[in-house]
């Protein structure tokens, strides 16, 4: 299924699928904040090094299958596959926008 994400949605899952951590950081406002796993990542150089420390320790794909708002989070559930523990996941990223940049992700199963 094929879904119409938001342009700098559409762009953080085209940089992911290229391990590339500088397009996906970005992506994001300068004082973006990022949670993933528990840690808390603030600023686009600590969310560079956050996507640089996952493409070297893992593989995994990413596809993005569901939208929905919630709150005022724009929810996007993607599915993974990867050499990570758990894999195959469905996660669901909930991305808050400001000024057409990604201002606030958290990721979770």
């Amino acid at each position: 299924m094929s879904i119409d994400l938001p342009e700098v949605i559409d762009a953080y899952f085209k940089a992911d699928k290229k391990s590339d951590a500088q397009a996906i950081s970005e992506c994001f406002t300068q004082d973006a904040v990022v949670v993933d796993e528990g840690n808390t990542y603030t600023g686009r150089d600590a969310i560079r090094q956050w996507m640089a420390n996952v493409s070297t320790k893992f593989t995994y794909t990413v596809e993005p299958f569901a939208l929905a708002e919630e709150n005022g989070h724009t929810v996007i559930t993607s599915h993974l596959v990867g050499n990570f523990p758990g894999s195959p996941v469905d996660l669901r990223f909930f991305f808050v926008l400001r000024d057409g940049m990604i201002a606030e992700l958290e990721i979770v199963p």
